[in-house]
């Protein structure tokens, strides 16, 4: 009807759209205004899922990178242990040796006695010289068919006999995890006219009867004359670092064999 009114006469209906006009823009205006809010929330939504997801994918990206790194930090120190061994390798070319690893140690936090994965299957018998970093660690005490007990040098119970200096002094270097606390082992037994000082080489002597000759056990950090009066004392800081112990050389030649 407003249809054929208005092609009529369409002055009669201008109230109607003036009437309309003002009651529907605003409410168009409201509607669009709705939709425009709800079109940004969508937006803000996708957004947000988009950057969910591109989260994601970043932590997935993070994790991946994270395990190369750290098989990278396990391919570099497995390397520096590696070339550790090497240089020590290079130390002592006269004797026939093999690498091996700790798996077990006692409940000291120091080294002082642990247990390495090779045995008699390796040819590593009871007193093996066991060295680490520049010099002697141990001796082994036990073998079985694939493992081996290591007793290293600062143990209570290990002593051996040492040379300080050029002029070869003789002197047991007596193992201690006392004064281990303090970075040093004791060499007793010292005369008191021996010619020696602080930053001397000691040694294994070849008059020890389980230790080869000439195989690094420390340096000399003090001296101190004995209450006897006939002897005298050097605290020794050992060539090992004891707090930590990983890849080790077992030298397979024995004292024994050597000198028969």
């Amino acid at each position: 009807m407003l249809i054929v009114v208005s092609a009529f006469s369409p002055d009669s209906l201008r109230p109607i759209k003036t009437l309309t006009g003002k009651l529907i823009v605003p409410l168009q205006k409201g509607v669009n205004n709705i939709g425009e809010y709800i079109d940004d929330k969508l937006q803000v939504f996708g957004d947000i899922r988009e950057l969910k997801k591109e989260n994601e994918e970043l932590k997935q990206q993070i994790s991946e990178y994270q395990k190369e790194l750290n098989q990278n930090q396990a391919e570099l120190t497995e390397l520096t242990e590696l070339r550790r061994l090497y240089d020590l390798d290079a130390l002592y070319p006269d004797y026939n040796k093999t690498a091996a690893r700790v798996f077990s140690v006692s409940g000291s936090k120091w080294f002082n006695e642990f247990y390495i994965d090779k045995g008699l299957n390796d040819n590593v018998y009871e007193n093996c010289n066991v060295l680490c970093d520049n010099g002697l660690l141990g001796i082994v005490t036990e073998s079985y068919a694939d493992y081996a007990k290591v007793r290293a040098i600062i143990d209570d119970h290990s002593y051996i006999t040492g040379e300080i200096g050029v002029n070869g002094t003789i002197c047991t270097v007596e193992g201690s995890l006392s004064t281990m606390e303090n970075g040093y082992i004791l060499g007793v037994d010292i005369d008191k006219n021996a010619n020696i000082s602080q930053g001397d080489r000691v040694i294994t002597s070849n008059v020890s009867d389980r230790y080869l000759y000439g195989i690094t056990i420390g340096y000399v950090i003090d001296i101190t004359n004995d209450s006897n009066n006939l002897t005298k004392t050097a605290k020794i800081a050992p060539s090992v670092d004891f707090s930590e112990v990983k890849d080790v050389f077992v030298i397979l030649d024995r004292k024994q064999e050597i000198s028969h």
